[in-house]
């Protein structure tokens, strides 16, 4: 198939969630509802959701679904926005545009480089995700799960070099896999359910329900790199309502499920690494690590290639110096840019090898990255849109503001971005301004 499943400026989802698809400009034929669906459904599970229930759980305890909840909802305003964004500006180069829109070249740049800066730290994070459940099936420490980890990244990292890029049917294998996973996890385990599980129901305290939220956030990410989808329904009007409708519904019993589950059944254990595969070995035996195991390792090899791919056509479009063009999708990323995505993930694994950082504190990276980036996004929108979308935006603007302040440490990495891409254009500058002033001064003479 000729599709491919990113384009110029409209990244491959986000780490936390599946790859999206976009279909090539030139194709004539228009998106079903029931396509268009299962793509935005794509978007918004990934490997994440094999992770996260269970680093919810361990900070917040049984309240943790309150966080779900919570982010549901916010998932909700996020769809109706982009939704509205990608009808308004369907060229703007996804989230490059949709924020340049709304406030300018330079708000763009940050959004663009913070999304790149994002992808780089999560993949690291994901094939950790992926080792863990190896881990749960082999044995083995930190130690071993960093290496399995570090084994996957370059095993990514030699697919991307190769050029080598999943086409439609590999992306709905993979959602049709983690549905299943889920599916089968959640279904299977209810008769180990327990009521007791659920007291105290705050164990550490109602605030650590937002530090939940910002952890659960990184699963919330993917309606931006959907929204450039909404000009290829035939009827958008009437399809993007239902498509919309269909994808929160599906996400939100699929994560609920999860989330409930976990607690139900893992009680104490809730906060173990790999909840699912502790889910699954309860619903169906002793199979259901292997079973676990092999879905997280072709989620992770899958899901990764495609945001490498997508980073790379990104990374791209910001540092090009001549008028922006397309880029050939599934074009081979640059040398150099695998280079950066290898030194970045072996320095985090090595981190979390060496037992200086934990799987919560390398994924409040990307997510507060990310939760920078949405909230450009929805800023933006509260200044070019009108009507139904911009009252989903405004309390977006909130949501997003206090989500993010429960990030901590993590917030040093957006701040780092938005202080290099100032710094990068004031030295721009200084340098045009030096220019200018030495092809004058032979004319002064």
């Amino acid at each position: 198939m000729t599709e491919t499943l990113s384009q110029v400026g409209r990244p491959a989802g986000a780490v936390g969630s599946a790859p999206v698809i976009s279909q090539p400009a030139a194709s004539p034929a228009g998106l079903t509802t029931s396509r268009g669906a299962a793509l935005y459904i794509g978007a918004l599970l990934g490997p994440g959701l094999l992770l996260l229930p269970g680093l919810a759980a361990a900070e917040a305890g049984p309240a943790s679904v309150l966080a779900w909840a919570g982010l549901l909802v916010l998932s909700g305003l996020f769809a109706v926005v982009f939704g509205s964004l990608g009808q308004s500006s369907p060229s703007a180069g996804g989230v490059i545009g949709y924020v340049r829109a709304g406030l300018g070249a330079r708000a763009g740049q940050v959004a663009g480089w913070s999304f790149l800066a994002g992808v780089v730290a999560g993949a690291p994070v994901v094939c950790l995700i992926g080792a863990g459940y190896v881990t749960e099936l082999t044995g083995g420490g930190t130690l071993t799960r960093a290496l399995i980890g570090t084994a996957l990244l370059v095993a990514v990292l030699l697919l991307a070099a190769g050029g080598l890029r999943a086409s439609t049917a590999a992306q709905v294998l993979l959602v049709g896999l983690l549905l299943g996973v889920v599916i089968v996890a959640v279904a299977g385990s209810a008769h180990s359910a327990h009521a007791a599980n659920w007291t105290p129901f705050a164990p550490h305290g109602w605030q650590a329900i937002g530090h939940a939220a910002a952890t659960l956030i990184f699963s919330f990410v993917g309606w931006e790199a959907v929204a450039p989808l909404t000009t290829r329904f035939t009827d958008p009007g009437r399809q993007l309502p239902r498509v919309i409708a269909i994808a929160l519904a599906v996400t939100s019993v699929l994560y609920l499920g999860l989330a409930i589950a976990t607690v139900s059944v893992l009680g104490n254990g809730s906060g173990t690494s790999a909840p699912l595969a502790a889910l699954l070995r309860d619903a169906v035996g002793p199979a259901g690590t292997g079973a676990a195991a092999v879905a997280a390792v072709v989620l992770t090899l899958g899901a990764v290639n495609a945001y490498v791919g997508g980073a790379a056509e990104m990374a791209v479009e910001l540092t090009r110096r001549h008028a922006p063009g397309p880029v050939a999708p599934g074009t081979r990323p640059p040398l150099r840019f695998l280079a950066v995505i290898a030194l970045a993930g072996l320095a985090l694994i090595s981190l979390y090898g060496a037992g200086l950082a934990s799987p919560a504190a390398l994924v409040a990276i990307p997510t507060a990255l990310f939760l920078l980036v949405y909230l450009g996004c929805m800023t933006s929108a509260v200044r070019i849109l009108r009507g139904p979308a911009r009252w989903a935006a405004a309390p977006a603007v909130v949501f997003v503001a206090v989500v993010l302040a429960y990030c901590g440490w993590s917030l040093l990495a957006p701040v780092a971005v938005i202080l290099a891409v100032f710094l990068a254009g004031r030295l721009t500058r200084e340098r045009e301004r030096g220019s200018s002033g030495a092809e004058v001064m032979p004319l002064a003479k």
